[in-house]
């Protein structure tokens, strides 16, 4: 249960080339008492593939690189004319990314990623539908200071540095080395913000342009690096499925959380952006996790080998409940995968449960391998819009009546009943968070710490959301109200003797 949460308490990786699936969101912005109000949401992409780097051409029309045919081109989104897109780039020897307006101009600036990988700056003229390289430079992210100064992050070994480019001089000035994507003008000053990732400890430092001055403005959240400024004092980030923001001028100044999303489809906010009015907001989600892991089993079935292994990371780990390595790494999997199809004539999985619980799944499945029934469990990680870890639960313990013995331990815990609780237990049980990482052992600690726990939590109350039971395991999704608090997390119970032996926490 979740009271183990209370109780124990680069070319490519630039740009997210690697093709995540995300999606752009639109949203009405107003501001009430200096925090942000978002209304009308819409999904502006609605695109399998990539879609990100949002920003506004003026009030009404958004921005946005968006895969089509197997490249990723400029699409803009109109606003007020019935919420209709079009294309304004189609380079058939490469895609464009991180576009911006050029102040002054009928044009755009975009990153551009040629097939032979060349990676440069360009312009491109909407009036005559041509284009020209800004700078020969290979530059990561930019913005405009104005007309004919650019500040820029230009990629040095596995680094970015921030440079400023002068077009009419013909100039280019390293100002500070190591800085990240997200790049502003700050409104109401002369000034550019950037982020300094120089150390584990990320900042928010202004850039004046014409002298190279920096100065720092505060910390970023965590290693959140994706900001914009709603005024010359808010900045806003995104955090998960939260919005934060930040009162620079305060005396106390420290983020904030201002809304969050229960969305499933938005997942970790990033690349956001506001009109010049100040009254849109647009910002990148990836899709639900659930929908990556689903990407799979369907290839696994059609036996699309290329799909089933371009949903997982590079060094995914594949192991065995709880920490049993089996084998790492994308090469690997379509190796074993690729035996088992030469080998077995006819195989699906089908899934009968699934929990969710933010970048966690876990599917109960019915596996069918040449006319044999199997059952498992399958516990997945994901991350960046893959799967970076698969974890199988077999039916491979002792037969027992787990689920009996694990629903009186939680009648007993809605009870706060501190001996029918404990009695549930084996004298040597061991609390683990997922997925080897012991936190107690031993009976007597478990009854200390319960029993405080349960003189001090007089609303205290677990529900189950969902249950998996496979062998001697019991896998309960848990929603668990503490002092007022609702918290969230995954059990996963393994009973033997009819005992519970071992809990594994997943938060």
């Amino acid at each position: 249960m979740m009271r183990a949460l209370v109780l124990f308490c680069f070319l490519c990786s630039i740009h997210g080339w690697s093709q995540m699936e995300t999606e752009v969101y639109l949203f009405d912005l107003d501001m009430s008492n200096g925090k942000p109000i978002l209304s009308n949401p819409k999904n502006i992409s609605n695109n399998p593939g990539y879609d990100n780097q949002p920003s506004f051409w003026d009030d009404d029309h958004v921005l946005f690189a968006s895969t089509r045919e197997g490249q990723t081109d400029v699409l803009q989104f109109n606003v007020s004319e019935g919420s209709t897109s079009s294309w304004l780039t189609y380079t058939t020897t490469g895609s464009e990314y991180s576009p911006l307006r050029i102040p002054g101009k009928r044009a755009i600036s975009a990153i551009r990623l040629d097939v032979d990988g060349l990676q440069r700056l360009y312009e491109y003229d909407l009036k005559n539908s041509t284009s020209e390289p800004l700078s020969e430079l290979k530059i990561g992210y930019h913005v405009w200071f104005d007309k004919e100064v650019l500040v820029t992050t230009v990629l040095v070994q596995n680094r970015m540095d921030l440079v400023v480019i002068d077009l009419e001089q013909g100039t280019h000035t390293t100002v500070f080395q190591n800085a990240g994507r997200s790049l502003h003008r700050i409104p109401g000053s002369d000034l550019v913000s950037f982020i300094n990732k120089k150390n584990a400890n990320w900042e928010i430092r202004s850039l004046d342009p014409a002298t190279g001055d920096t100065k720092k403005i505060a910390d970023t959240f965590g290693q959140q690096e994706d900001i914009c400024w709603l005024n010359g004092q808010t900045i806003l980030t995104g955090a998960g499925k939260r919005l934060l923001t930040l009162d620079v001028d305060a005396d106390d100044a420290d983020w904030e959380t201002v809304m969050s999303f229960g969305l499933e489809e938005i997942n970790n906010i990033s690349r956001i952006a506001i009109s010049p009015n100040g009254k849109r907001l647009a910002f990148v989600a990836e899709d639900s996790p659930a929908k990556i892991i689903q990407k799979q089993v369907e290839a696994f079935n059609s036996r699309n080998l290329d799909v089933f292994v371009s949903c997982y990371t590079e060094n995914v780990e594949v192991r065995r409940f709880p920490n049993e390595k089996m084998y790492q790494g994308t090469d690997n999997m379509r190796d074993n995968y690729e035996r088992f199809f030469e080998n077995v004539k006819q195989s699906s999985v089908e899934v009968v449960n699934r929990i969710v619980l933010g970048n966690m799944i876990i599917d109960e499945e019915r596996t069918m391998v040449d006319g044999r029934e199997g059952h498992q469990v399958a516990i997945y990680k994901v991350e960046s819009g893959r799967i970076a870890s698969m974890t199988f639960v077999f039916p491979d313990g002792p037969l027992t009546d787990a689920e009996t013995i694990v629903q009186e331990q939680l009648d007993a815990y809605n009870n706060r009943d501190i001996d029918a609780f404990a009695e549930t237990y084996s004298e040597g049980i061991e609390l683990y968070s997922f997925p080897n990482s012991l936190n107690s052992k031993g009976k007597s600690k478990l009854i200390q710490q319960y029993g405080a726990f349960f003189d001090s939590t007089p609303d205290l109350h677990c529900k189950i959301q969902n249950r998996i039971v496979i062998g001697n395991k019991v896998i309960d999704q848990e929603s668990v109200t503490v002092n007022g608090r609702i918290i969230e997390a995954i059990a996963i119970y393994e009973v033997e003797n009819g005992e519970i032996a071992k809990v594994t926490f997943i938060q």
